[in-house]
């Protein structure tokens, strides 16, 4: 599931890498997570923020004791998200080995899954590129959102598949510095363009012939882009999909809870997801200049349900599991490796310790110290995840056999 929970640059940045330029490219991932005019981007010219490639996160080697909590998690409820990391990980040669010995594992013994975990992984503490030890821990769930197969009545807003001259490139070919890392644009004549933000691409007739569905409320079909996935209820023939993220223009996400912030509309203990929709269903009119501040735009693709109790897939291929999985930047941290998380309950001070799975990645998740917390499904799980705006503390499990994480320096206490 692609969370947009997700900022994703265009493929005019390979025009710039040509040019000797720098720019700041998406990790291959699902899925994610305003003004008033959106002004066109003007191929081949691309405004490109630059990541310092000197930035790199830190990690301490500690002992399990040194975990906050680590002895009072009921691990044997993480083993499931587990196991299903392994099934992407097993043929890798530093989790074989380990994975393999998992399946022997009685998962509903918690004091022997905590046992396997010690005894085939270190802890390390993350820490940020500048020295801090806290970050941000946001969260997201899967929403259910009212659908049609066909427009008509109050199903006004439709959902989206990929359009068939929307390219990706895979950078490693050209760049092998850039592995894992993927540009976005499309071919006019003979040029590489970006390929066109929201505002751009909802214009009438863009993508006619490309919806999935139209589904009751433009603001829902918002979030639900935000969120990289949902499940869609069709009333007339009581059926219920999954729309699953497909793929992304390559525009960068932006926050319009930021935006309402800047421009003084919201307080910033107000732009959760609850607040953004209230205000804008208390200032209709400004619906449009809002959504479209964000011009990261997601696509979907329609998957059956096979058994409601389980997730939508992350960016590692594998169900997510609720309340056990997390989406991290896979620039800094292991896609698929077990995370432990320190922080708090959404807007509480209850405390929240707990092993998750890195199973997902995220436009908006940026940063070593940044996790994205999956909720699950359904209202309930909605409510928590939009309220979700804690600072934590991150520590990754790796391999006992295999080299320090990401191949920086460890700081051994």
């Amino acid at each position: 599931m692609f969370k947009i929970n997700r900022s994703v640059p265009s493929l005019a940045a390979l025009l710039l890498l040509a040019a000797c330029q720098t720019t700041v490219v998406e990790p291959i991932n699902k899925p994610t997570p305003p003004v008033a005019t959106i002004p066109a981007v003007t191929p081949p010219v691309s405004v490109i923020e630059s990541k310092p490639q000197n930035l790199k996160a830190s990690f301490k080697q500690l002992d399990y004791s040194d975990l906050p909590g680590w002895n009072q998690d009921n691990l044997n409820e993480a083993w499931p998200a587990f196991k299903a990391s392994c099934k992407a990980l097993i043929n890798k040669s530093d989790w074989h080995e380990l994975c393999t010995i998992a399946q022997t594992v009685d998962g509903t013994d918690s004091s022997g899954v905590r046992s396997f975990f010690e005894a085939f992984f270190n802890p390390y503490q993350v820490i940020n590129p500048d020295g801090t030890e806290s970050g941000l821990i946001t969260g997201y769930y899967e929403p259910l959102l009212r659908g049609s197969r066909q427009r008509g009545g109050s199903y006004q807003t439709p959902l989206y598949q990929a359009p068939s001259d929307l390219l990706t490139i895979d950078m490693a070919g050209l760049y092998p510095e850039l592995k894992g890392m993927r540009l976005r644009g499309r071919v006019v004549g003979n040029k590489v363009v970006p390929y066109p933000s929201r505002a751009e691409l909802l214009q009438p007739g863009v993508l006619t012939g490309k919806e999935i569905c139209w589904v009751d409320d433009s603001v829902d079909a918002f979030f639900l882009q935000v969120q990289g996935s949902g499940r869609i209820f069709f009333a007339d023939t009581n059926e219920t999909v999954r729309l699953a993220y497909a793929d992304q223009n390559g525009q960068p996400y932006k926050s319009i809870g930021r935006y309402l912030v800047d421009k003084g509309e919201l307080k910033l203990e107000q732009a959760s997801a609850q607040g953004i929709k209230n205000w804008i269903a208390n200032n209709p009119t400004r619906e449009n200049e809002v959504l479209n501040a964000n011009p990261s735009y997601v696509f979907f693709k329609e998957e059956k349900i096979s058994d409601p109790m389980q997730g939508p897939k992350g960016a590692l291929g594998v169900a997510l599991s609720e309340k056990r999985s997390v989406a991290i930047d896979a620039q800094f941290l292991p896609l698929g490796a077990p995370v432990f998380i320190n922080t708090t309950e959404p807007n509480t001070d209850v405390p929240l310790k707990r092993l998750m799975m890195a199973q997902d990645t995220g436009g908006a998740i940026r940063g070593a110290v940044r996790a994205d917390f999956f909720w699950g499904f359904g209202a309930q799980a909605g409510d928590m995840a939009g309220r979700m705006k804690q600072r934590g503390m991150l520590w990754v499990l790796w391999p006992k056999l295999a080299s320090a994480p990401l191949g920086v320096v460890v700081n051994q206490h």
